[in-house]
């Protein structure tokens, strides 16, 4: 997309003060001791982060060594909110959970909704005598089944296996398969499900 000359203009140099205020304050600085650090007035730094003063090249090559990050992350839009929020949690009672007819089956969904059709992945909760049965998935798709508990027995086709506690079993699903519990007691496992490229 062309901007015109005065679109350009208009953009000036990037700000940096938010960025620098939220570096700062994820690392637990305050002013005093990022200026002690960097060597940098501390009315300069409050004048950056207001967005008062461009710093120099210099200035923010100071920074950068004292916060322990590379100058461009100072420029880069967005950059600091990603890194500020670098560790996200889903609370348990928000992941969604689907059950069984008989509801001897539960799937806890563990995956992010973008992924669906990539990789997913389920915490499965199979109780005595249940079984889960699944009709073929696309071409190349395959399932990774990690035992945590108890013991599954996992059928492909016509391969059937018992996969223990501590145990994982890969196998293909583009035919049909079924994870079956046939112990006396509840079994869970890690499902991830790839599918085909």
């Amino acid at each position: 997309m062309q901007m015109s000359r005065a679109e350009t203009r208009s953009e000036g140099p990037p700000a940096v003060g938010e960025t620098l205020k939220t570096l700062r304050q994820s690392q637990r600085l305050s002013l005093d001791d990022l200026s002690r650090r960097a060597g940098v007035s501390k009315s300069m730094l409050s004048q950056i982060e207001r967005n008062e003063a461009n710093p120099t090249v210099a200035i923010l090559w100071r920074l950068a060594s004292a916060l322990g990050i590379d100058i461009t992350d100072f420029l880069s839009t967005g950059q600091t909110k990603t890194a500020a929020a670098a560790v996200t949690v889903t609370a348990a009672h928000e992941m969604p959970t689907i059950k069984s007819a008989d509801g001897k089956c539960e799937l806890r969904i563990l995956s992010p909704i973008n992924m669906a059709g990539t990789v997913e992945w389920y915490q499965l909760t199979i109780a005595a005598g249940g079984v889960l049965p699944s009709e073929p998935h696309e071409k190349g798709a395959k399932e990774h089944l990690s035992v945590h508990s108890g013991a599954m027995t996992v059928r492909a086709g016509d391969s059937e296996v018992i996969v223990r506690s501590g145990d994982t079993a890969r196998y293909p699903v583009d035919l049909q398969h079924s994870i079956a519990n046939q112990g006396k007691t509840a079994a869970t496992a890690l499902l991830v499900v790839e599918y085909g490229r």
